[in-house]
């Protein structure tokens, strides 16, 4: 209790260190007052807002087109015009990042015949973008990710993005970012020099054996911290965990980029322990890094009650130890510039 915080109001402490306190969030379809507080009271002081747009398979030549023309704003745009207004009210920082969400597939394995396919994509891809980003101008949200684990578009049409860039810094004004996957090649993105943020969705392996001990997980974080503080000073950009999670089970650690939907309840076992010892050993190890701008968790229902949360293998730290653990670390400033 002694590190929660229940004032209703945020500490701004990325105004003193500049790291992310950030998670995830979804549910925004009422009310929100008493469903911010339980953010604000674990200290999270960042909300990624994330659109969903479809595509079909990894196969299919365009996403689903928007109804109406960019820029003109639709009912579920104003749901999250209503939510990050209500955010800002409390002083908490906003992230707006869109994914595509695919029926059959995964968004890094798009699959097209040609350049004229890829070009029809992107366009279509552009489009969703330059909406996004004029919405993420009038809200002033603070940061904007221009895409999410794209990693054959990225190499198939470095181009096209580097166009899209630029456009898209001519409708928005704030801080961008681009999250690719944690075992994608940094040198296959070739505009990091136009992002803000380094962006990664970090769920790295970190153990080999199920039920690891503290020690076990801080030690399977040394290689990737070598790397991506080499990468940082490279760049000269900080390392944002764009997304980062644990389920809470046994073998949340060995491949955390699983889907609990995936994980079979016959051969696994639930443990909010592990899923608490991956939370400690994360901060344990980067929270103090200079090179390291913060985190967003993913995920958190706003609308979920504590029976629905505390007894599921999924991502989510609400009513389990690692809430706790996240509020500890994310009350304090970081000594990354001690």
């Amino acid at each position: 209790m002694s590190v929660e915080n229940h004032t209703g109001k945020v500490k701004n402490l990325y105004a003193k260190d500049g790291k992310h306190r950030g998670m995830s969030v979804f549910g925004w379809n009422r009310d929100s007052h008493e469903r911010i507080n339980q953010l604000v009271k674990n200290n999270i002081e960042g909300v990624a807002i994330i659109p969903f747009l479809f595509q079909e398979t990894e196969l299919t030549k365009i996403l689903r087109p928007r109804k109406g023309e960019i820029g003109e704003w639709s009912r579920r745009d104003s749901v999250y015009m209503k939510s990050v207004n209500e955010l800002h009210e409390r002083g908490i920082h906003t992230f707006l990042k869109p994914h595509i969400w695919m029926r059959d597939g995964w968004r890094s394995n798009i699959q097209l015949d040609n350049k004229i396919e890829w070009s029809t994509w992107f366009e279509s891809y552009r489009k969703h973008m330059i909406h996004q980003a004029m919405l993420a101008e009038l809200l002033n949200v603070d940061l904007f990710c221009i895409g999410t684990e794209l990693r054959t578009s990225v190499k198939a049409q470095p181009h096209d993005w580097d166009k899209l860039i630029t456009e898209i810094k001519s409708v928005y004004s704030g801080k961008l970012t681009y999250a690719m996957n944690w075992d994608d090649d940094f040198d296959d993105i070739k505009f990091w020099d136009d992002m803000d943020y380094i962006g990664v969705q970090a769920y790295f392996p970190l153990t080999k054996d199920r039920n690891p001990s503290l020690r076990d997980i801080k030690n399977g974080w040394q290689s990737h911290i070598k790397k991506l503080e080499k990468v940082s000073k490279h760049y000269g950009k900080p390392i944002l965990f764009s997304e980062i999670g644990y389920r809470s089970d046994e073998i949340a650690t060995i491949e955390p980029w699983v889907w609990d939907s995936a994980i079979s309840d016959t051969t696994n076992v639930i443990s909010n322990h592990v899923q608490n010892l991956a939370y400690e050993a994360l901060f344990q190890e980067l929270w103090d890094e200079e090179w390291f701008g913060g985190m967003y968790f993913w995920q958190w229902h706003i609308d979920h009650n504590e029976d629905e949360n505390h007894s599921k293998m999924d991502f989510t730290p609400r009513y389990k130890s690692a809430e706790n653990t996240m509020a500890k670390w994310y009350g304090k400033e970081s000594q990354s510039n001690d």
